[in-house]
């Protein structure tokens, strides 16, 4: 791999996974999609950069709302939508109906309850690891974030889309053997503060993996939609499943 398609693959995902000022064009998307790698590489910036809240000498409540503002500015909300049009889809009954809510620009309940479970996941974690040790935490943050790109680098590899946009941009050029790669970049990350990082790590491609087989059966394959749901539910995942295996081993 050429140095100068790495960079590009990375300038194009951090202009993708995050709202972070970063001048790139249409060759660096081109190469990013064609570059799962990126995705874990690009959790471990914006990983870090969210994770800084936690270095705060301030109230559990204060560190957990900052986590959350830093999510904002860094990652903003664009994947959110996702996580609303997958409520809905649920919600719905049959597979015409589930694929007719994720093209619906309505809220319906069902995305009203997704995003709050995940806004309120995002808060308990945040606050169960503001009690944890700063190394913890922050390990922690660090490998759910790689754990959520790399779920969606499992999803561009495993999925297959069910129609042309978003998700169809990695689907066709990605394939099963192209996720050894971003496995073996997440692995810094799972090893940090075993068990509590394997656990937030390993959340991210089972939560992939789970969301890909539903749309293939309910949805005829994924979409851009299960990209976006995949980042912010597996976060959740790997959050929780860390602070578990934190508090446990």
């Amino acid at each position: 791999m050429a140095v100068n398609d790495l960079v590009g693959g990375l300038r194009g995902g951090v202009a993708f996974l995050s709202r972070l000022p970063v001048d790139s064009g249409e060759a660096d998307w081109e190469r990013f999609r064609t570059l799962p790698v990126a995705f874990p590489l690009v959790g471990y910036l914006i990983g870090a950069l969210v994770a800084l809240p936690f270095f705060l000498p301030a109230p559990s409540a204060t560190v957990a709302f900052a986590y959350l503002l830093a999510l904002a500015v860094v990652v903003g909300i664009p994947h959110f939508d996702g996580v609303a049009d997958l409520g809905d889809a649920v919600a719905a009954h049959g597979p015409s109906s589930k694929r007719a809510a994720l093209k619906d620009t309505d809220t319906g309940v069902g995305a009203i309850v997704a995003v709050a479970v995940v806004f309120l996941g995002l808060v308990l974690a945040a606050l169960a690891l503001s009690t944890a040790p700063l190394a913890v935490a922050v390990t922690v943050v660090i490998a759910a974030e790689v754990g959520a790109k790399l779920g969606m680098a499992t999803v561009g590899c495993l999925g297959t889309a069910g129609h042309e946009g978003m998700g169809s941009q990695f689907t066709t050029v990605l394939d099963s053997e192209m996720l050894v790669v971003p496995a073996l970049a997440a692995v810094p990350a799972a090893v940090a503060v075993l068990p509590a990082t394997l656990a937030a790590v390993l959340a991210g491609p089972l939560v992939a993996v789970v969301l890909v087989d539903w749309a293939d059966e309910q949805l005829g394959g994924v979409s851009g939609d299960i990209f976006g749901a995949t980042n912010e539910l597996a976060r959740v995942a790997g959050l929780h499943l860390g602070v578990v295996a934190w508090t446990l081993w």
